[in-house]
């Protein structure tokens, strides 16, 4: 099972890579593993990964292996799972256009496509703490209940799913949204969804969403 898992984990690792969602040696990718998660090591490259790029900790963040160092952002991750036992994959990157956002501290909160207010509802931004430190998962963690996309200010994107296929057309979604409002505010400004045409996007949710993708708060954003 856990090679199964690795091997997901590297082919959409790699996909992220190919589309620049993770330059670099930024960002981390896990999986919940029952009572523990597979996690990438510090120091890896999540478009780059191979078999060896992982680690395997408990939920307190300890490292089950003593030749491998789980990423620094470990319970980051831990707290996502803790508090959403829907969520059985995390991908944490620095996407340019999501991280831009993130960079000017402006959360994605308005009903502007509607892609996103039916799968997001909107994407908040958690206020700014230091990389791997247990400030930066205190005020991240805040929103986890709510939402299964949040922004970092001045540091990146936290998305979790169901599956890592689900994580990922998250990610996905959210990187082309954040493109296109910054598209959108160079021709002038985007013009938002009226609180009725939210409420009919809203609407059908009730048919055609699965509901492990949404949380309850996200279900009902601009109704």
């Amino acid at each position: 099972m856990i090679q199964d898992v690795k091997k997901e984990l590297i082919k959409y690792g790699k996909l992220a890579g190919e589309k620049n969602f993770t330059p670099g040696v930024s960002g981390n990718l896990s999986a919940r593993l029952n009572d523990k998660v597979l996690i990438t090591t510090s120091g890896s490259a999540n478009g780059y990964l191979d078999e060896n790029d992982f680690a395997l900790t408990d939920f307190e963040g300890n490292s089950l292996e003593e030749d491998k160092k789980p990423s620094s952002e470990k319970m980051l991750h831990i707290e996502f799972y803790k508090t959403r036992p829907d969520i059985n994959y995390i991908i944490h990157v620095h996407s340019p256009y999501l991280s831009a956002f993130a960079a000017c501290r402006i959360p994605l909160d308005e009903p502007l496509m509607a892609e996103n207010v039916f799968y997001f509802g909107q994407i908040p931004l958690a206020d700014y703490g230091l990389p791997s430190s247990n400030d930066l998962v205190e005020k991240t963690a805040k929103y986890f209940k709510d939402y299964s996309a949040v922004l970092m200010a001045n540091h990146g994107v936290i998305i979790g799913g169901k599956t890592i296929k689900e994580a990922y057309l998250k990610l996905e979604l959210a990187e082309a949204y954040a493109q296109t409002i910054l598209n959108a505010k160079i021709l002038g400004g985007a013009a938002p969804l009226t609180e009725h045409e939210a409420a009919q996007i809203n609407s059908l949710k009730k048919c055609c969403a699965e509901p492990a993708f949404l949380t309850p708060k996200e279900e009902t954003e601009w109704n």
